[in-house]
Parts: structure tokens; C-alpha cells; sequence
């Protein structure tokens, strides 16, 4: 009948064995792991920074959207200057930290409008003028506006 090994016999004789490999597979695992960080985080910063670009463009779009609400609800009233329009638009617009916007009013002057016309207040700015990135990639030619129509209040 044949006897059996012991396991713990068959253990020791291994351990050797597996103990020089073993620190050079760790070795050249680090080699490997900077090759594959070397290819992934190129793209992986791409990612982040298009997201930034993305989240401020979306941030800016609300502002300006805002801003001219802003500028229609002052356009509609009796007596309102396109000055005033600008002016009330380049305020809110300063809250959200942006320049550099244009504003354009029609009619101008919003008065010239009878009660019941249409006043349009049209904001736009170049995306350039508010990245948060130095040069933006994605969104560096395009032109954020945003146009809103109110009726203008009649005139007693």
C-alpha cells in the first residue's frame, strides 16, 4: 500500500521555491503599473477637465438666462431706458462674475413699444471670456446667449 506525504513536508519544500520569483513578479508588477498609469491618466485628466468645462458652461448658460429675465422685467415697465435694461442685466451678471457681455434690446428704446408688444432683452457672452480653463477645448469658439420675450405693460 502506498503511504501518503505529509502536507506540511510538501510546504516546506515549496516555500523556497516560491520565495525568489515571487519578489521579482512584485518588481516588475511596478513597472507595469506605471506603464499602465502613463497610459490612463492622459485621458483621465481630459475627462475632468472637459467636466469642468461642461459644469461652468452649464453654471454660466442659468446666469445669462437669469440676467435677461432680469432685463425684460425692467424693459416692460412704463418710463424704462435701455440704459436702465443694460445696466439692471450687467448688475445681475456681475453677481455671477461675469463681464464682458453684450445686451440688445428690442425696441429700442424698450418705450416705443405699445402696451401689449413684445419687448425681447437678448444676452449672449463668448465662452472664451468665462472658461475657467486658460485656453477651453471643447467649448473655446461657441457663444452662450440667452433671449427672453415679456410683453410690455399698457400704458394708462
Amino acid at each position: 500500500m502506498a503511504t501518503m506525504r505529509q502536507p506540511e513536508q510538501s510546504l516546506q519544500v515549496q516555500l523556497p521555491k516560491l520565495d525568489k520569483p515571487y519578489r521579482s513578479y512584485r518588481r516588475n508588477r511596478r513597472a507595469a503599473a506605471t506603464v499602465e498609469f502613463a497610459v490612463v491618466a492622459p485621458i483621465f485628466f481630459l475627462l475632468v477637465l472637459g467636466m469642468i468645462e461642461y459644469g461652468r458652461m452649464v453654471m454660466v448658460q442659468q446666469v445669462i438666462t437669469n440676467a435677461s429675465r432680469e432685463g425684460a422685467r425692467t424693459a416692460v415697465l412704463d418710463g424704462t431706458t435701455t440704459a436702465e435694461v443694460t445696466a439692471t442685466v450687467n448688475s445681475y451678471l456681475a453677481s455671477g462674475s461675469i463681464s464682458g457681455a453684450t445686451v440688445v434690446v428690442t425696441p429700442n428704446p424698450p418705450t416705443n413699444a405699445d402696451g401689449g408688444d413684445p419687448v425681447t432683452v437678448t444676452v449672449s457672452v463668448p465662452f472664451s471670456q468665462v472658461s475657467w480653463l486658460p485656453s477651453p477645448m471643447y467649448l473655446g469658439g461657441k457663444t452662450l446667449s440667452s433671449t427672453t420675450v415679456m410683453r410690455r405693460e399698457s400704458v394708462q
